[in-house]
Formats: C-alpha cells, structure tokens, sequence
C-alpha cells in the first residue's frame, strides 16, 4: 500500500512537496481517482499538461498511466502554463482535465489542478477524490493517448479576438523563469507590442526570483527595467501563467484589485449592471467603483475554484483576486488567465495617449498594507481563523465571514484568513488613513499573537 498524505487534498487543489508528498506512485493513484471519478459521472476524454518544474514530467507520466488505467482517454498537451489546459478543454469541449502545477509555490512543491465541466474540482469533491485514493476504488479500462500541441490554437484565437488601438506600446515581460515564458512574449509580440524580456528563460530552479508577482521582491528588477527603459507597462507571470503582476511606467505596483478597477469600467460600459465578483481580500475601492459605475459587486470567497463556481451561479462577467488571479466572461470563458488578463490591459492601454498611472488618478486613495502571509501550520490553521471570527464577533465588529474574518471599523477594514494551498494565514488591513491603518493592524497583532503557530514576523514588519 502507498501511504497519502491527506493534507494534499486542500480546499481547491492537490499539493504538497514532491519526492516526499507527491511522488508518482501517489500522482499513479491520483489520475486512477480522477479517472474513476470521470467515468462514473459519463466523462471520458480528460486534457492533461504540467508546467516546467522539475518534478513535473515524472509526475505527469504517472498520472497519465493512471488514467488511462482506468479506461480514461487522454490527450496529451505538454509543458504549457494553466490556463491553455482550460483553454483546450473548452476548445474542444471536453469537461475533463489535469494540470500538474505547484503555481507559485517553491521549486519542491508540485500538485494538481483538477478541471471539473465549466469549473474546477474544490472543496468536498475533491474529499471524495481522496476517499477514492484510500479505499482503492477505481475503475479498469484501456484508454488511449494522443499528444497535441495547443498554443497555435491559443495564440490565433486571442490575436484574432483582441486587436489593439493605434498607440505602439512598449512592454517589459517578466516571466521568473516560469513555464510562461515560453509563451507571454510571443503572444505580446503577435499584438503588436515591443517586448523586453526579462527572466524569460524557462528554468525550473528560478534562478533570479520565485515567480510570484504578489510580493514586491520579486517585481524589483521589473521595476527597474521599466523605468530604465521608459516603456509604458511591465508585465509579470507567476510560475503557470494564471496570476498576473502589473507595473506602470513609473515603477509603481498594480495590484489585482486595482486592474480589476481598470477592467471593470470596460465590462460595465459594454454591459450596465453586471454582476461582478471581488474577493474578500480586494481593496473596498474597487466595491465602491463598481457600484459608482452602475455593476452589481458581489464579495466572494479566495480562491480560483470558488470564484470560478460563484461566476457561474450567478451569471458574471467579471472577478479578480487582489493576487492577481482575473476571470473574464463577458469576451472570454470565464477562467483565470494571466496572458489573457494581459492582453485586455494592453487592449485598454493602447486604446489612449494617457500613462497607465493616470488611468487611476481619480480613485480615492486608501492605505493599506500588502497581503502578507505567515507561517501557521496546516493541521491548526482553520481553528485559530474560526477563533479570530468568534473573538472579532464577539468584541461587536461587523464580521464578513464568507472566507476568514474580514472586519469592518470606523477605520477602514483588516482580514484573517487561512491559506488554501500552503501552511499560512493571509493577513490584510486598509485604513482609511494612516493612523487608521495601524490600528487595524494593531487589531490583527492583538488577535493573533496568543498563538504560538503563528509567526507573525512578516506582519509586523508590514506595520
């Protein structure tokens, strides 16, 4: 018997340290689950590709083997970033899928991000995904394999969807050395646009920085070589092209809810009154521009597979997560892709003389710190957030609980919630004013430091 560790299985994928969590004797019996799962629900067929760590090609051959053990024909699409393993799936219209990533984790981690029909598998199905693996209850059969390649495919259907307006752009793309690197330059260049690469070497061990556009180290060289060479935009991807990192021409970082600020205005002047999802950790800036401008905002979950399930339910056309995870359906299918994200900045851009800073000049300024994550272990990371949610109720804040504890003051509002795909607690807070800012955060130390799981060093060097 192989023995799983069943804290892979979290919230909205499967992850966990390769060679050690993760081996391909585990990815064998990952791809006989979903595989199982697959055929018991009428689905045959599933897309499967990984991106360029390391580990990753062992972990797909096995994960292949699985599959097709279980009578599941697979098409293969190789090294590609996520979300042209979403894009194949419904270019082909098949509703099964697997995408062996680790996203922006470190180089030892891998995992699996599980399509499921117009979603991802999250939450109790992917609990039922684990129950398979334990019980050993799998279907048999002989499936088939073909390998097809996707990004010409990808690449014709976004250039021949988003055309750019007159003004010639400058863009420096920064790829980490992650799997986009083989394919965001080359889509920018095919726009029109004059790229600068930086780090767009594929390189497993990420020599330069951990693409991870949401923490300021990793943008600094994108930083630099903005402004070093006046260009008009820096991009950057995280390690499978899903999260999007955004810099203006003055060096200054764009987070996720400022773009979705930018892209929101786009949708809501094509489509007045549409439902737009913004996610618990989004500045209350980009709530109150959807409202200004006529949008329905609707506060959701972290989380790509339930902001995904919530789009559908509700019948959106637009979500963005402060991490830079953007999910467009008004123009699109309605999943996370960051060179998509891009290109529809770039689209936005080109289409006036004006720098990017000005195009948030007229946003009311709030302070705010970055989100940070702290080290809390998996096994009690829920319990002390339930915790923190009872105490901020209790001492009679307002409470907006659909995912961690987002509290509300007089002065602004800060959020505790738990990681879904790594040992943390993500920490924000948002003052309406600088001393406003750090009694929110003081809020958060007080709450927090009765916990020794919880090392609190990032946070309060963010004070």
């Amino acid at each position: 018997m192989v023995k799983v560790n069943p804290l892979i299985f979290r919230q909205y994928d499967i992850r966990g340290i390769a060679g050690e969590d993760l081996t391909p004797e585990v990815a064998r019996l990952v791809g006989q689950a979903y595989g199982t799962l697959c055929r018991r629900n009428g689905i045959n067929q599933a897309v499967i590709g990984h991106d360029n760590r390391k580990s990753s090609p062992e972990i797909h051959k096995a994960l292949l083997e699985g599959l097709m053990a279980t009578g599941c024909h697979v098409i293969d699409i190789g090294e590609v970033v996520t979300p042209l393993l979403y894009f194949a799936c419904r270019y082909w219209r098949i509703e099964g899928g697997v995408m062996v990533t680790a996203s922006h984790n470190p180089p030892q981690y891998n995992g699996f991000k599980l399509v499921w029909k117009h979603g991802t598998l999250f939450g109790e199905q992917i609990q039922k995904l684990r129950h398979l693996v334990e019980a050993g209850d799998f279907e048999k059969g002989l499936g088939s394999l073909r390998k097809w390649q996707m990004f010409n495919a990808y690449l014709g259907w976004v250039t021949g969807h988003i055309q750019l307006g007159g003004r010639k752009l400058k863009v420096v793309v920064d790829c980490g050395n992650g799997t986009a690197s083989s394919f965001a330059p080359k889509l920018m260049r095919d726009l029109g646009c004059e790229v600068l690469e930086l780090y767009c070497t594929s390189d497993p061990a990420f020599p330069n920085h951990l693409p991870d556009p949401v923490k300021p180290e990793n943008l600094r060289d994108l930083i630099a070589t903005v402004r070093q060479s006046g260009a008009d935009v820096g991009l950057g991807f995280d390690g499978d092209g899903d999260r999007l990192g955004v810099v203006d021409e003055q060096g200054n970082i764009l987070w996720g809810d400022q773009l979705m600020i930018l892209f929101s205005r786009e949708v809501l002047q094509k489509h007045p009154g549409a439902k737009i999802i913004v996610e618990v950790k989004c500045s209350q800036a980009v709530i109150d521009e959807i409202a200004k401008h006529g949008g329905a905002p609707i506060l959701w979950r972290t989380g790509h597979s339930f902001i995904k399930a919530k789009m559908h339910e509700e019948n959106a056309l637009l979500a963005g997560e402060m991490s830079g995870h953007l999910f467009f359906a008004d123009e699109y299918f309605g999943y996370d892709d960051a060179l998509y994200a891009a290109c529809r900045l770039l689209r936005i851009l080109s289409h006036t003389d004006k720098p990017l800073s000005a195009l948030l000049a007229d946003v009311p300024r709030y302070y705010a710190t970055p989100e940070v994550r702290v080290h809390c272990d998996d096994a009690v990371k829920f319990e002390v957030v339930a915790k923190v949610v009872e105490r901020f109720k209790r001492d009679g804040y307002r409470v907006i609980d659909v995912d961690g504890a987002r509290f509300v003051t007089d002065d602004g509002w800060a959020l505790v919630r738990a990681s879904n795909t790594e040992p943390a607690l993500i920490l924000r807070a948002e003052g309406k004013t600088p001393d406003g800012l750090r009694r929110l955060h003081q809020l958060v130390t007080d709450a927090l430091k009765f916990y020794p799981e919880v090392q609190l060093d990032e946070w309060l060097k963010a004070a």
